[in-house]
């Protein structure tokens, strides 16, 4: 994770060079054959025919994508850049506009959204250098070839407002502040690799994931991507305590020494829904409280832990700051050693109570890159004669995927850690897309009898052929995804 201090870009709003050629039509030109055409055009630097286009073609129809690597994208000789230099991204591109009178520009620009051009910094109306009463509006060059390139409508407004059709061309400078960040950082990366410009955004600092390739670039990425967002310069010691505000609940925290990802607010609303009052949550790993908090004001019991010290101290600030700290317990432990302490201490309580007293349990497991590993404490977890299945607890755990088949995947390896099949007993749920070719999921099942006790001398099962065992087994596997289908 590369965590850095951001601005949006501070686009200049000065004139841009621009060289006019006013284009009229000819009919002399008309009866021309193509080359000849070419030959006098070819005299006159940055000027092509715009009139007559069912006669003469003007500009390539092509797709989006290609026009804009082709027109607005910077120069190739920024390729390989690892420190930014602005001065390396000055272009000049052609660029059609339509002169009108000033005192009308705003009602005619409503009209001319889609025909307008529209890129990072430059306005679409400017002065006319050559007559004060008039402005220039600049147009999509590939919208916009001649006159005939405006629709209906648009062609009927521009009547209304006794405005000319006829495009005229003008030479546009484009500078650093005029392209995209996708653009630049595409331009800039070596041919071929992915482009990071996501990133989330906690008050003014921002996180995005590099991979290992982009190392080399990060410092120009930071640059191009996310720069100073505040009024004044900040010094080397960094403000990175922050209060943000999640699904009407409020947690503060430092960024700098705590886990927060924004883009997860609706999967915590997610779970939280699944829960309902006199409810029991463990949650692994709790960070500053996005699931504990929202969960406990369900008047649900939690218990929550996070080995981080940090995010122990901000999860008991954030609970009393949202008034749920007496229906919070909070831990500081490795997560292996909150699953086999407190939550096998709770469980045995909570499992042995009257079936008219059980409540429902979930323990959450987020923490995507390890998760799966630690799957392996419900291993004979607890002793005694187990409950029914439909007491057993419900397990959420998250996990990052780059397989073909993310479900499967993570199912498979969940299942490996339990020693178990899952596919009959659990959903897979995706979260989001973390990058090209890389998903976030969670899944979700029951713990089986078999995997959570490790004494069932009392169970007639145990005394079974193994044949018949696993037989039994799979339809008790069948029941539990029946039984979380229902409660999910």
């Amino acid at each position: 994770m590369v965590v850095i201090l951001w601005r949006p870009f501070g686009f200049s709003r000065r004139l841009l060079k621009l060289e006019r050629h006013s284009i009229t039509e000819s009919k002399s030109l008309i009866p021309l054959a193509w080359t000849s055409l070419t030959q006098t055009l070819s005299e006159s630097p940055g000027i092509f025919l715009l009139g007559q286009r069912k006669r003469f073609s003007t500009m390539p129809e092509i797709e989006t994508h290609e026009r804009d690597t082709e027109l607005f994208s910077p120069p190739s000789d920024v390729r390989g850049m690892t420190k930014l230099d602005r001065t390396a991204f000055k272009k000049t591109v052609n660029i059609p506009v339509l002169k009108v009178r000033k005192e009308i520009v705003s009602r005619l620009m409503r009209s001319l959204r889609r025909a307008a051009l529209q890129r990072p910094g430059i306005k679409r109306v400017i002065e006319d250098p050559e007559d004060k009463e008039s402005r220039l509006i600049l147009l999509d060059p590939y919208k916009i070839f001649t006159h005939d390139s405006f629709e209906k409508a648009e062609l009927s407004v521009l009547e209304q407002l006794n405005v000319s059709p006829q495009i005229s061309k003008y030479n546009l400078e484009l500078t650093y502040e005029n392209f995209k960040s996708e653009e630049i950082l595409r331009a800039v990366l070596p041919e071929g690799q992915d482009v990071t410009s996501g990133f989330s955004r906690v008050g003014h600092i921002a996180h995005l994931n590099l991979r290992d390739h982009q190392l080399p670039f990060k410092q120009l990425i930071g640059t191009c991507v996310i720069v100073i967002f505040m009024t004044k310069e900040i010094n080397q010691k960094h403000n990175t305590f922050f209060q943000v505000r999640e699904n009407k609940y409020t947690y503060e925290f430092d960024f700098s020494k705590v886990y927060w990802n924004p883009r997860l607010s609706t999967e915590h609303s997610r779970i939280t829904e699944l829960l309902k009052a006199g409810d029991v949550l463990f949650d692994v790993f709790a960070g500053v409280g996005p699931f504990a908090i929202p969960v406990a004001k369900k008047n649900c019991t939690v218990f929550a832990n996070d080995l981080n010290p940090e995010s122990h101290k901000w999860l008991l600030h954030n609970c009393k700051l949202n008034k749920v700290d007496q229906k919070v317990k909070i831990f500081n432990l490795d997560g292996k050693d909150f699953l086999q302490g407190p939550v096998k201490e709770e469980l045995m309580q909570l499992l042995s109570l009257s079936k008219e007293r059980k409540p429902s349990v979930h323990i959450v497991m987020n923490l995507p890159a390890k998760a799966i590993e630690f799957l392996s404490a419900f291993k004979w977890l607890l002793d005694g004669q187990p409950c029914s299945n439909e007491f057993l607890p419900i397990v959420h755990c998250y996990s990052f995927s780059k397989d073909a088949n993310p479900a499967e995947d993570v199912r498979q390896r969940a299942g490996a850690v339990l020693g178990i099949s899952l596919e009959a007993c659990s959903s897979v749920h995706l979260v989001r897309n973390v990058a090209p070719n890389k998903e976030m999921l969670c899944i979700t099942f029951q713990i089986p009898a078999a995997v959570l006790y490790k004494n069932q001398t009392k169970n007639p099962e145990n005394h079974e052929d193994p044949p018949l065992k696993r037989q039994r087994t799979a339809e008790a596997f069948s029941d539990e995804k029946t039984q979380i289908a229902s409660n999910t």
